[in-house]
């Protein structure tokens, strides 16, 4: 596309000198009052005429084929339709979970759970009743693997990278550290659950979809059921979390819009939490090995993270463990490795920050192992080996913030108050403190959108989602500022994959992608007004009103005697191959441990991070407040469990897979951005906050336990049968 600005150099800092001062304020989100009145219309909730309800037909095998359904029970109740089954509803080897990349007919039974077919009924009770009734008979594969630590491993070797020799390092350490850690599996357990309506109109499908990547979703379904994109329309306007779970087209968007084509009537689909836990993509569990050797002045000469992970045999995802240590710290010798474990639980994909929210469990907590034996700070251990390129790839840093996150959160949270090991007591707790550098890369995503300008104000259109982060506020500031509008004349229009292909909600890419596509389609509006106007676009002033610009001025509605209408597009360029971007930041934790059950308690949290020029202060402070409940979550709760029988998730609801609640997390969560512009990063200098939050602040946790008991835990989550054990190991 000819017309499609590329990241080749850095970018002036046009926000800097717009003077609306609107990017950066932190204003409501304007769907918010719809979402807390309970009238903004999830996917769920569009009453359709004639519109029936189907539950997903799951198997109950780990491995294998189904060879045949018996419906004759089911066809006894009232208002029973039917029962839609064949290759399109079984998943096929190359498209991993039902619509993580585009799907191919199949008819392989991988894992106990998975979706097979949809029984449909004219109510959800009897569909749900129906699919109870429903005789399944299957050709079995006995002796399918579903442990991951049973099965022969295999080498992921795009993730290898060996640099110097690390063995040799580790023999000459003034000290070393050379640990195993695990963690356990996660689940994208967002509070809307998984859910689609689909019908067809006039040989077109309308699916209004929980979804985070329309533009890519719309590719997916298309190839799913076999007709032209142009021939999917999907509508996603409001979506009650992801997590990168609703990243692809699930099985339930392409069950209901083949049932819906077939019945000539549209099919409802509503994931229940537990089919959400069987069915949907989980964050892997981990092993991990962190090799640190250091000289006496704490400067490391050695690093090696390597790791294992888990997915079903054939799928391309693997999770990214040693992302982080890849860039967060030097050495002269390094190892960075995976090793794949392929068994038949339930498909594992992308959850909040892949890679660096249990990779920076290891990295981090390995960190102030080698600080204690060094006798250094953990803080200045990190500030050490912050290095001045990239260790790997030999790149430039863009704007890095991590030297001083950890200066700052030092002294903000008062580190040099931090206690002795073992010496603070309160009665049965004891207290303490910890650290945790943070790091997430930065990626710019293409990504378009259209911005209209009238008499009446601005109206921003791109498919671009809003899982919750606040898209909506983003876009319409962004719009805003560049064009000299209050925020009440922008409208913003999102999630119809008919408007200009946004990057989609994921990755912590989306608002500085599709916030660039605003902007640039705004400053090409700028340069039609500096036209219209007759002065240089240099000089442009908008506000109020008003156009002015050498020393010419003219009333806004004046110049638009026609709506003026622009598209931006972008995409990355050579600054990425120039420069390194990465949003960077410190976690700091203080908790309090129960000597007697076991009990952690977390007291206070600061996170002082790194994330080029904040959009929008609130919205950015409640993605990074959310992912540091996440990482207090991971640290302490959450952990998947499976049948070692059948692979089957056996905590498959928010009763059993427990998650941090309120009494979990103190009220004393601070957040502080520090002022950063990322030039090199896009045209708008932002990075992603939304999963730097995760990154870092659980293994802060760990740390903090550390500094209070004296116990060092390596299996995580730190649960109180675990810091009991280490209370007995250490005494």
């Amino acid at each position: 596309m000819s017309d499609t600005f590329t990241m080749d150099e850095a970018q002036p800092r046009l926000l800097d000198e717009t003077n609306q001062g609107l990017v950066g304020a932190p204003l409501d989100r304007p769907e918010g009052k719809l979402k807390v009145t309970g009238t903004a219309p999830y996917a769920a909730e569009f009453a359709l005429e004639g519109m029936v309800h189907g539950v997903m037909l799951r198997a109950t095998i780990t491995r294998g084929k189904v060879t045949g359904f018996d419906e004759s029970e089911a066809k006894k109740l009232p208002g029973y339709v039917g029962l839609f089954h064949g290759p399109k509803f079984v998943r096929n080897p190359a498209q991993g979970m039902a619509g993580a990349s585009p799907v191919q007919p199949g008819d392989r039974i991988d894992y106990h759970g998975q979706p097979i077919g949809l029984v449909v009924a004219e109510s959800f009770e009897t569909a749900r009743d129906a699919a109870t009734r429903i005789k399944i008979s299957y050709e079995q594969n006995p002796g399918a693997p579903v442990d991951p630590a049973g099965v022969d491993l295999e080498l992921n070797e795009g993730r290898e990278s060996i640099q110097g020799d690390l063995d040799a390092a580790m023999e000459k350490a003034a000290q070393s550290v050379d640990i195993e850690y695990t963690t356990a599996g996660h689940v994208s357990a967002a509070m809307e659950p998984h859910a689609g309506i689909a019908e067809w109109k006039d040989g077109r499908l309308v699916l209004h979809g929980s979804l985070q990547m329309v533009r890519f979703n719309k590719e997916e379904l298309a190839d799913a059921i076999g007709v032209e994109s142009d021939k999917v329309h999907i509508l996603a306007p409001y979506v009650g979390g992801g997590f990168g779970s609703k990243l692809g087209i699930s099985s339930e968007h392409i069950a209901a819009a083949l049932a819906s084509r077939e019945l000539e009537r549209p099919v409802r689909i509503v994931l229940s939490r537990q089919t959400v836990f069987d069915a949907v993509l989980r964050r892997t569990e981990t092993w991990q090995r962190l090799r640190l050797a250091a000289e006496e002045s704490g400067k490391l000469t050695g690093i090696g993270h390597e790791d294992r992970v888990s997915n079903l045999e054939e799928e391309a995802f693997s999770e990214p463990v040693n992302a982080a240590s890849r860039f967060m710290y030097a050495a002269p010798n390094r190892v960075m490795r995976q090793h794949i474990s392929r068994n038949h639980r339930t498909p594992s994909g992308s959850v909040r920050a892949p890679g660096e929210a249990v990779g920076t469990f290891a990295m981090e907590t390995a960190m102030d192992e080698l600080a204690e034996k060094l006798g250094i700070c953990p803080v200045e251990l990190r500030l050490r080996n912050i290095p001045e390129k990239h260790p790997e790839t030999g790149q430039a840093y863009s704007a890095r913030a991590l030297e001083e996150s950890l200066r700052e959160g030092a002294k903000r949270f008062g580190w040099d108050q931090r206690p002795k090991t073992g010496t603070r007591r309160e009665g049965e707790w004891l207290i303490g403190m910890g650290v945790a550098g943070a790091g997430r890369s930065n990626f710019l995503v293409p990504s378009a959108a259209r911005v209209t300008l009238s008499a009446d104000g601005a109206l921003v259109e791109t498919d671009m989602t809003d899982i919750g982060t606040g898209s909506y506020a983003i876009l319409g500031q962004i719009a805003g500022e560049m064009l000299g509008l209050p925020i009440d004349k922008v409208s913003v229009h999102l999630a119809d994959s008919d408007l200009p292909g946004a990057s989609g909600s994921g990755g912590s890419f989306g608002a500085s992608s599709s916030g660039s596509s605003v902007f640039l389609a705004a400053r090409k509006i700028r340069e039609q007004l500096a036209d219209k106007l007759g002065c240089r676009i240099e000089d442009l002033k908008l506000g109020n009103g008003e156009v002015s610009g050498d020393g010419k001025s003219a009333k806004l509605v004046d110049l638009l005697s026609d709506p003026i209408s622009a598209e931006g597009r972008i995409e990355g360029g050579k600054t990425a191959e120039t420069h390194f971007s990465a949003g960077y930041g410190a976690h700091f934790v203080e908790v309090a441990v129960n000597e007697v059950s076991g009990e952690v308690r977390v007291r206070r949290m600061l996170g002082v991070l790194g994330i080029g020029r904040v959009l929008n202060e609130k919205t950015a402070r409640s993605q990074a407040v959310g992912g540091m409940v996440w990482g207090v979550g991971a640290a302490l709760l959450e952990e998947l469990g499976h049948d070692p029988r059948t692979g089957h998730i056996v905590t498959r609801d928010l009763a059993n897979y427990h998650v941090a609640s309120h009494a979990d997390i103190p009220r004393d969560i601070e957040v502080v951005f520090l002022p950063e512009r990322d030039d090199e990063a896009n045209p708008i200098q932002s990075k992603g906050v939304g999963e730097l939050g995760i990154s870092g602040s659980g293994a802060a946790v760990i740390n903090a336990i550390h500094n209070a008991t004296g116990i060092r835990l390596h299996h995580y989550p730190a649960t109180p049968d675990k810091v009991l054990e280490g209370f007995a190991d250490g005494r």
